[in-house]
Order: C-alpha cells, then structure tokens, then sequence
C-alpha cells in the first residue's frame, strides 16, 4: 500500500510565496550588489533583506486574494486547495515582512528607505491597485528601486546611475504584464481589471516584450555611453547580451500573437533580467552614479 505524505507546513508556506520570482528577484538583487565591489557579507546581507521583502509580497498575495483563487479553482495556490489554512499564511506575510524591516535597517539609510518602499509597493500592490488601471506602477516602483537598494547599501550610500533606476523600472512593465497575462479569464471572473486587462492579450504582450528591448537597450546606452563606458571584451559582452534580450522578447511577440498566454513570456522576462544583470557583472560596468 503506498502511502501518500502530505507537504509539510512549511513546505506550503513556500509554495505560498511565489517562490521562482522570490529567488529571481534576490539574485538580481545579489548580482547587482557584488558588481558594484561590496564585500561578501553585505551582499549577503542584500539578498537575505531581499528575499524576506519578497516572500511577505508573495505571502500576502496569496493570502489576501484566497477567496478568489478558491473560486476559479487556482491548483497552483496551497490555500485555494484547502492545504493550508489562510491565518497561517497571514501570519507567515505579516513576520516575513517584520524581518524584512529589520534586516532593511542594516543596510544603511538610502538602502533602507529604498527597501521599505520597495515591499510597500508589493503590499498595496497585493491589498488593492492590482484591481485598477494603477497595477502597473508598483512594478515600476519596486523594481526601479532594486539598484539603488543594490548599489546604496552599506555606510557609502551612493547612488546607482541614472540608466540603471530607469532600467528597473522598465522592466516592471514587462514583468507586471507577462505575469498577468495567463490569469486574464480568472481574473475578469473575479473582478480583477489591472492595467493589462483594459489592454487586452495582445496590446499587453506587445507592451511587455516592448518595454523589455527598451531596458536591454537602456542597459546598452550605460555601458557604452556612461560616465565610465565599457571597453574591449566587456563591449562584446554588452552587444551580446542586447541581442540575446531581443531575441527573447521577439520569442515573446510571437508567442503573444499567436494567443499563447502562458507562464512562459513570464518566464522570458526573468530570464531577461538575469541576461543583463550578469552581463553587467561580467563586462564591469560603472553602476554607481
């Protein structure tokens, strides 16, 4: 006879957290940090503050929209199944986001502050905007504020470049719209109308894998015509890394134009974001303003 073991709370709890953007986010976060010479504890200490802010993001989500994800019978969510209770995930959000306040005051008052704004934007994001025309700018905000919470940590405080902030921000566009796209029926079945939805599937994709060239082409601005421009190997580095970005946000058009509207453009997004961050870490890019 087989026995079947059912998950572990926490097992749930991390299934709960959205945990591939989580980890995704941390790691752009990581990457950024030791580009721009910090020591290792500190990029340690970045990641760690990261993640917590992420998870009490994801948490929240899950917990605040459990009653809709029930009724469009969402497999991929823990509570909705019935797995986990929904005070047990609330509480996980609500000391997830305790840590991450805690961990935000080591790293410095500009890191901090960025920080803090950061998972505020994920909160309201959870608690409400992603119901109106207004779901996108927490994206902006959080991921425009990930270099500076990056490059700002530690006594230093510098400031990222320009490039960098706008770069972010671009990308939560791209980020905010192929996240959403799979979940456009569920979502218009419970009264969800964020800034994708008025858009419709195509316009929305359209608007993603747009925004995601304009950040490759951003990033490719910073190091050949920054304060402290790429030279030799790491201008390779930076025309390769464009290229594969618009390649893959061209994947994404194609995938979008024929009404494929899956987890996947999400997952070319990220895959995106991690091209680039590793690309500036390679080719040594100046990140501090």
């Amino acid at each position: 006879m087989t026995v079947t073991r059912r998950p572990t709370t926490l097992r749930l709890l991390f299934a709960s957290s959205h945990p591939g953007p989580t980890v995704t986010v941390a790691v752009l976060a990581a990457v950024i940090a030791t580009a721009v010479g910090h020591p290792a504890w500190l990029v340690v200490l970045v990641a760690l503050t990261v993640v917590a802010g992420q998870l009490s993001i994801g948490l929240a989500n899950d917990w605040i929209d459990a009653d809709r994800d029930r009724a469009v019978g969402r497999s991929d969510k823990p509570v909705a199944q019935g797995l986990i209770a929904v005070g047990t995930v609330r509480t996980a959000a609500f000391l997830t986001a305790a840590a991450a306040v805690l961990l935000s005051l080591f790293l410095g008052p500009v890191a901090a502050v960025a920080h803090l704004v950061l998972v505020g934007a994920g909160w309201a994001y959870d608690a409400g905007l992603k119901r109106t025309v207004w779901s996108v700018v927490p994206f902006v905000v959080a991921f425009g504020l990930l270099p500076v919470v990056a490059v700002s940590a530690g006594p230093g405080g510098e400031w990222p470049a320009g490039w960098a902030i706008a770069t972010g921000a671009v990308f939560g566009v791209a980020i905010h719209c192929t996240n959403v796209l799979p979940d456009l029926v569920d979502d218009a079945a419970t009264g969800v109308r964020g800034f994708p939805h008025r858009l419709g599937l195509r316009p929305s994709g359209v608007v993603a894998f747009g925004a995601l060239v304009v950040a490759a082409l951003l990033v490719l601005g910073g190091q050949l015509l920054g304060d402290d421009p790429v030279r030799g190997v790491g201008v390779v580095l930076a025309v390769v890394g464009t290229v594969v970005v618009v390649v893959l946000a061209v994947s994404g058009i194609r995938l979008v134009s024929a009404g494929r509207a899956s987890r996947t453009l999400f997952r070319l997004v990220m895959a995106s974001s991690l091209v680039l961050v590793v690309e500036l870490g390679l080719a040594g890019a100046r990140l501090v303003a």
